[in-house]
């Protein structure tokens, strides 16, 4: 017999089966089965069936809890790309070798301000802290510069310990805009005031460290402050502990050693980069991380409530504004390492705690890559350049200004060989960069953006602006607690913060976790004196004519 197309080989009925007389009984307890495994099948798929999915786990708002909220100034992706190939060189470590804080990856930030797609720190930082938008300058008021209350006094009114600790000015934009409300970024006298209490509010925060000595003491012993005023001899007659040095700074043990309030100034201005700090004279953003941590947890151990931090990676910013790459992969890998503080904390600790961190913006424009021929470009970037240059190009600047009364042959030669050299590991430097230098020794903002160009360009490292970005940032946060991290995990607008966010709702998500009233706190600060008008602060004039604000 022919195959055909009821062959079983091609998925039809074999005729010769199909030929056989078929018997009634097997026919009807076919039909028996079929029914049955329907009746079966339907019931299966259409009786009801038990809800056995675990509701999420409930958040207690007033519950104790620590909240750490975390920035990195002017940090934006290509940060991070920079930071981990720079690492993967200098420690031989695998291309799969991610930065400790890749892991905790979350989200993303839009970082608009009120008045300007593009936010300064001051806009940015307010967001944060009063979870509303604000204009570029702004600290602590909302866009009619009325003062707006922030997450850290409102979890001050609720018992709660509070921090700073930055390696810019605590005066800064962004530690300013957690404790203070002014007007104008550049009020850093009254800032300081602010900080210390002055204001109806009173006392906000119980630990501050960092730098920014110079809006604490009068022009006389070093300082800005054209009062006369020294914040700091106040505050110590007021119950504060002082910390004014790194002898100081060891003496507070890790923080075991500490009397709060704690006022900690280590520098007159800014803690120097990463890249030219002496650890003998300048503790690190996560010695100074470790200490706060300890610190704040010995205070609230008997307490009902935890503690609040602002830890900010300031200078990671600076270097942005300076295009200056050898700086800034350093100071994101010792952000990097503070957060790795954070994290072990909040592991070892039985107190539910979360740590949330991103940026207020992007700085610079910063791309690895850069066309240096008119060429079709080459695939590639070289971090060794980062490598081998050992100092910082603003640290560079200030020592060649310095030597700038020596001339002729020995400055060009001090030029090649200390600067080019030993500073920077340059070896193919041209005559015309020793020209350039010599003749820009006395203009040292145009030296400082010379001396990042040559690194930059050997690194094909690519900057678009000395300013910031519209480019959206990074989130990224931790917990112990699994109903934060339901909550953390959640992509809604204003719930969570898992996807795309705008930077407002960081603030906004602290506020409901904590159970905390922002607004209580705007109607009790609202008598806040926050103008220049009637302060030592520069006048509005002055500020623009003099201060590039970063």
């Amino acid at each position: 017999m022919k195959r055909g197309e009821n062959s079983p080989l091609l998925g039809g009925d074999s005729s010769v089966y199909n030929s056989k007389p078929k018997s009634n009984v097997k026919r009807n307890i076919s039909y028996i089965l079929n029914v049955v495994t329907i009746i079966t099948i339907a019931v299966l798929l259409f009786r009801p069936t038990k809800d056995t999915t675990t509701p999420p786990p409930a958040i207690d708002p007033h519950g104790k809890k620590n909240i750490i909220m975390m920035v990195t100034d002017g940090m934006g992706p290509a940060s991070l790309s920079a930071a981990r190939s720079f690492r993967q060189l200098r420690d031989n470590l695998p291309f799969d070798d991610t930065l400790f804080i890749d892991k905790y990856l979350v989200g993303s930030s839009r970082t608009r301000s009120s008045s300007s797609l593009i936010t300064d720190s001051a806009a940015g930082a307010t967001a944060f802290s009063c979870a509303l938008k604000s204009y570029n300058g702004a600290i602590g008021v909302d866009a009619d510069k009325k003062p707006c209350g922030t997450i850290l006094e409102a979890l001050k009114l609720q018992g709660y310990m509070t921090g700073l600790v930055v390696t810019t000015r605590i005066t800064d934009a962004t530690p300013a805009a957690f404790s203070s409300h002014v007007d104008y970024r550049f009020q850093e006298d009254l800032i300081a005031q602010h900080q210390l209490g002055e204001y109806p509010f009173g006392r906000a925060v119980d630990l501050i460290l960092g730098g920014g000595r110079c809006h604490f003491v009068p022009t006389a012993q070093g300082g800005c402050r054209s009062d006369g005023r020294d914040l700091v001899k106040e505050a110590v007659k007021n119950g504060w502990s002082y910390a004014g040095d790194r002898k100081h700074f060891d003496q507070l043990q890790d923080g075991k050693n500490v009397s709060l309030p704690l006022l900690g100034l280590f520098a007159n201005h800014d803690i120097p980069y990463d890249i030219d700090r002496d650890s003998k004279e300048f503790p690190s953003l996560a010695e100074q991380v470790k200490v706060a941590l300890t610190a704040l947890q010995d205070a609230t151990k008997d307490s009902d409530q935890g503690f609040f931090l602002l830890i900010e990676g300031s200078r990671i910013d600076h270097a942005g504004h300076h295009n200056d790459p050898a700086a800034q992969v350093r100071e994101v890998l010792a952000y990097d390492d503070a957060f790795n503080e954070v994290i072990e904390f909040i592991d070892s600790t039985d107190v539910e705690t979360v740590a949330i961190s991103t940026s207020d913006h992007e700085t610079g424009g910063l791309v690895t890559a850069r066309q240096i021929t008119e060429s079709y470009p080459d695939y590639l970037w070289y971090p060794e350049v980062l490598l081998n240059s050992t100092h910082s190009g603003e640290h560079l600047a200030r020592k060649i200004y310095s030597q700038k009364v020596k001339s002729g042959t020995k400055f060009t030669e001090y030029i090649k060989q200390e600067i080019f050299e030993k500073d920077m590991g340059l070896n193919d430097y041209t005559e015309d960069e020793v020209k350039q230098i010599a003749l820009k020794s006395s203009q040292p903002d145009a030296l400082l953006y010379y001396l990042n160009n040559m690194i930059s360009f050997r690194a094909q490292i690519g900057w678009t602006t000395h300013g910031h970005s519209a480019v959206d940032v990074n989130i990224y946060a931790h917990t112990n607690s699994p109903a934060l991290l339901h909550k953390l995990k959640s992509r809604k607008a204003y719930d969570g913060l898992t996807g795309n966010h705008e930077n407002i709702e960081i603030g906004a998500f602290m506020e409901t976790i904590t159970g905390s009233n922002l607004s209580q706190i705007t109607k009790m600060i609202k008598k806040t004196i926050h103008s220049p008008q009637g302060t030592n602060d520069l006048s509005i004039d002055e500020f623009h004519g003099n201060v590039n604000p970063l």
